[in-house]
């Protein structure tokens, strides 16, 4: 059984940073096409980073470009996303996702985290 759990989230205020890690478990971590997801309250999913099993392609929503790095350790089966100069719209619940398509622009993803909350308010 694949389990992603995510830790790292919490209350900042704008400007801050925040690096959420999503650790998995039950699988094979390495071949996995890793994503990071997240809602707001009233708004769908959103698909705003990835990353390919081997690191060497990365994918970016347009509104957090140049704010958010995704990066993985495949020895350590880990995915981090690091978030800088953090808006109260960025504020939502963060999930991790595991897909077995090797492309950044998948929206196919196999298995969920139960995700991290960010609120960020000042």
């Amino acid at each position: 059984q694949v389990q992603l759990v995510e830790s790292g989230g919490g209350s900042v205020q704008p400007g801050d940073s925040l690096r959420l890690s999503c650790t998995v478990s039950g699988g094979t971590f390495n071949y996995y096409t890793m994503g990071w997801f997240r809602q707001a309250p009233g708004k769908d999913r959103e698909l705003i980073a990835a990353i390919t099993w081997h690191g060497d392609a990365t994918y970016y929503e347009d509104s957090v470009k140049g704010r958010f790095t995704i990066s993985r350790y495949n020895a350590q089966n880990t995915v981090w996303l690091h978030m800088s100069s953090l808006k109260p719209e960025d504020t939502a619940l963060y999930v991790c996702a595991a897909s077995w398509i090797a492309t950044v622009t998948t929206d196919k993803y196999d298995y969920w985290g139960r995700g991290a909350q960010v609120t960020v308010s000042s």
